[in-house]
Order: structure tokens, then C-alpha cells, then sequence
């Protein structure tokens, strides 16, 4: 009797083949459940901060270029926003380094939209600081730009002329403007960055071509990718997404040409989010991804700093670019290495090219992280 009160506790073989599948699944769920969490680590405020401070503070102690060179322009305003949403002292410090050592002036060129870039640092730093000295430089410099005619010379037309243009001098000058409260700098910006729209857009494609170059009729290249489709470049139209994000953020809202950025800025988004890749990031050439293998940091940067700040600020359908979001967040953290450098940063240039890889690292790259993670963080 005893033997068999035992044996009825044992189990049979069915049983135990239940009990094993049961446990294998249990299993199999902890992994997915843990590797799961593991991703969505990056998502976590103290992870995004400790992320964004790590690449800000590798990049700061690893200075390229002239500093007020275009590149640093868009460093730093990802800096700036680094700064605001971390607190990091270390960030305003490195900002006020920069803008002392530049006496805090842009670069020397008077039309050159990229000599306009680091002047919207100054801007920034002025708003906390409150010191004129910060911008009279930059009030003193267009004051020469409105006065000046363009001095008109071979094909270059009109003042912009290609589409980076529409990151480097737009923030900067509204920015101005609605520091200053003077509106003639928006309303230049505003004629120069329709000139270069009308040039530049593709109306068809939603995106920028990167300069005259791939517009003037009668080009000996009429150039296109290995996949016979037009070119458009992932860092030239991240330059002009990003741009539009820090353009609207700044202008008011009944301001008069608003509604051309906003429609703008939802027509480039629906179309870049229809070319995300894979891994959540987007390649060299937005059109022909097969050939140039591998996501590019600066131009997923800004793109998924400026979907973030749409849906962040209501100008994006959360439901359907949340996800799009998310999938490059993700991937923009795959990016940064162990040293903290965000590497697959396709160096300087105009066009699409595979020159990059792990070890490829710009200061544009590292202030396109910034510029995404300040907004990703506000995400709910």
C-alpha cells in the first residue's frame, strides 16, 4: 500500500515530456524577457544621460577643426541641448571655452551660410548667461550680411546653394531674431532658405538634392546611383531635417511662413521614415541602400532627433513614428564604442561613399547623437 501511494507521486512519461516543454518555454521566455529589457535599456532617462554625457565628454576632449568651423556648429548646438537636458557643468564649460576662444564670432566669410553655424551656440550661452558680449559680434556681422548685395558669380545664383546651408545659417538667425526681437534676420533667412527650396527640393522624391550640381539642366552627369534612381544624400538631408526641428522650435507660432516649415518638415519626415533600414538607421545614399552597406551616424542622428521633436511637439502621428523612433534609437546606440566615440560617421563631403566605419568618428556625428537624444528622452 505504501508503494503505491509512492508511486502514484511519480510521474509518467507523458508527464515528464510536458513538464521538460513546459520548462524549456519558461526558459526560452526569461531570454526574450531579459534580452528584451537589455534593449530597452536605452531608452531609460539615467541611460540616455549617461549616454549622451559619455560621447559629449569623449568628443570634447578630442577637438577637431577650427571651432568655429561649421562642424563645431553643429557640435555644439548638440552640446547645448546636451547641456539643458543633462545639467553637466562640464558642458557649459567646454561651451564657454569654445565661445571665448573664438571671441565669439562665426567664421570669417560674410555669405557663407556655414560661417553662421557655431553663432547659434552663442545664442544659447547668451540666454543663460545674459551677456551681450555673446552676440554682438553675431548682431554687428549680419547687420553687414543685410547691408551687402550677393555678389552674383558663375552659376551661383543665389546664396544658398546647397542644402546643408539650411542647418548652418537658418537656426542661428531666428534664433537672433527672437532674442533680439528683431525680425529682419528670420525674414532674410526666410527669402534665402525659399531660393534654396526652389532649387533644391524634389517634389516628387521629398527630398533635397545636394547642390546645383545635381539640378543645372544640361550636367554632363546625370547622376544617379547603381540602382539607376536619382541621389539624394542621407547627411545633406539630415542637415536640412535637422535644421527645420531647431528652425521651428524658434518660431513663433502665428509667425507668417510657419506653415511652409511645418508641411515641409512632415513631407521629409513621411518619406525618410519609408527608409529606415533594418537596424533602425538609414545609409549613405538614401535611395540605393544595397550599395553602401552599413548605418550611417549623422545623417540617422539628426533624423531621428527631428522625428522625435515632431512627435514630441505634436507635428508627427506619435502612433506611426514612435516605433520608427524607437527602431533608431536603438540603433544609434550601437553605434557609440567602447571609448565613448560615435563611431560610422561617414567623414566630410557631399555626396554618398562607404569611407567609414567603426573607428569613423566627426564632431557632426557626436552633435547629431546629442541633438537625438535630448529629444528621445522626452518621449512618454
Amino acid at each position: 500500500m505504501f508503494v503505491q501511494s509512492i508511486a502514484s507521486f511519480i510521474p509518467n512519461q507523458q508527464t515528464m515530456k510536458t513538464i521538460f516543454s513546459i520548462l524549456i518555454l519558461a526558459g526560452l521566455l526569461s531570454m526574450n524577457i531579459s534580452a528584451r529589457n537589455k534593449a530597452d535599456k536605452c531608452f531609460r532617462p539615467k541611460e540616455i544621460k549617461k549616454a549622451m554625457n559619455k560621447a559629449a565628454e569623449w568628443q570634447l576632449a578630442h577637438p577637431k577643426h577650427e571651432l568655429y568651423d561649421w562642424t563645431n556648429g553643429a557640435f555644439y548646438a548638440g552640446l547645448s541641448m546636451a547641456y539643458k537636458t543633462t545639467g553637466n557643468q562640464n558642458l557649459l564649460d567646454g561651451m564657454m571655452k569654445m565661445g571665448e576662444a573664438n571671441k565669439w564670432r562665426g567664421g570669417p566669410r560674410l555669405f557663407h551660410a556655414d560661417d553662421y553655424a557655431i553663432c547659434q551656440t552663442y545664442v544659447d550661452l547668451f540666454r543663460i548667461k545674459e551677456d551681450q558680449a555673446m552676440i554682438q559680434p553675431f548682431i554687428d556681422k549680419m547687420e553687414d550680411f543685410l547691408k551687402t548685395p550677393f555678389p552674383v558669380k558663375g552659376i551661383e545664383q543665389i546664396t544658398w546653394w546647397w542644402c546643408d546651408a539650411l542647418f548652418m545659417a537658418p537656426p542661428a538667425f531666428v534664433k537672433l531674431s527672437v532674442t533680439t526681437g528683431d525680425k529682419r534676420y528670420m525674414e532674410k533667412s526666410d527669402q534665402l532658405y525659399h531660393e534654396c527650396y526652389n532649387l533644391l527640393y524634389d517634389k516628387e522624391e521629398h527630398l533635397f538634392s545636394r547642390d546645383l550640381g545635381y539640378v543645372i539642366k544640361g550636367d554632363a552627369n546625370d547622376r544617379r546611383e547603381a540602382n539607376g534612381k536619382k541621389i539624394f544624400w542621407s547627411r545633406g538631408n539630415g542637415w536640412v531635417m535637422g535644421g527645420l526641428a531647431l528652425v521651428l522650435s524658434e518660431l513663433p507660432k502665428d509667425y507668417k511662413e510657419r506653415a511652409f516649415y511645418e508641411t515641409l518638415f512632415r513631407e521629409m519626415a513621411e518619406k525618410i521614415a519609408s527608409l529606415q533600414q533594418e537596424d533602425g538607421l538609414w545609409r549613405a545614399s538614401l535611395l540605393d541602400p544595397a550599395s553602401y552597406p552599413g548605418g550611417e551616424a549623422s545623417g540617422s542622428g539628426f533624423y531621428t532627433y527631428a522625428m522625435a521633436w515632431g512627435i514630441n511637439n505634436g507635428l508627427l502621428n506619435r502612433e506611426k513614428f514612435f516605433p520608427v523612433v524607437r527602431k533608431a534609437w536603438k540603433g544609434m546606440n550601437n553605434l557609440i564604442q567602447a571609448d565613448g566615440h560615435v563611431g560610422w560617421c561617414q567623414p566630410i563631403g557631399a555626396d554618398p561613399k562607404k569611407n567609414f566605419s567603426a573607428e569613423s568618428w566627426e564632431v557632426y556625428g557626436t552633435g547629431a547623437f546629442l541633438l537625438a537624444g535630448s529629444e528621445v528622452i522626452k518621449l512618454k
